[in-house]
């Protein structure tokens, strides 16, 4: 990978702290393939093509079709993600875009009817964990390969 610096070596402590946030993600009670739909959407906003890359390899290797891969973007206009996905993308663009967006009380309300109030927070963190990760990503200069 190209960087700027080696970040974990430089600051192991804080890097420790994502990487404990990381484990915390893939034990969740958020579906695999999801979590990783996710990633790549809020990458995408962000613009960040190192991660990108590694979360659809990384989905692919999981058997996610590249028919979802390649229409992530347009999941609205999609007939072939479920409801539980379309809403949890959504929820993903709002936090996202969280300065533009929000949260609305509707939206919240939608995410409940397919999700817990656990798996509503493991949501949460986990979109602003990848949000953390395009951030650090971008800034480091990571470069796809």
């Amino acid at each position: 990978m190209t960087q700027r610096m080696n970040y974990y070596e430089i600051a192991p402590d804080a890097m420790k702290i994502m990487m404990e946030m990381e484990k915390y993600t893939k034990k969740s009670s958020i579906e695999r393939k999801l979590r990783e739909l996710i990633k790549i959407r809020a990458s995408q906003i962000n613009g960040c093509a190192y991660c990108i890359n590694m979360h659809t390899a990384d989905a692919k290797k999981m058997g996610e079709t590249e028919q979802r891969l390649y229409c992530i973007s347009a999941w609205r206009e999609c007939t072939f993600y479920s409801d539980a996905e379309k809403v949890a993308l959504e929820l993903t663009e709002h936090i996202t875009l969280i300065p533009k967006k929000r949260v609305p009380d509707e939206l919240y309300e939608r995410v409940r009817k397919h999700f817990d109030e656990k798996a509503y927070v493991d949501l949460v963190i986990l979109i602003n964990q990848i949000n953390s990760w395009n951030r650090i990503s971008i800034a480091m200069g990571n470069v796809a390969e």
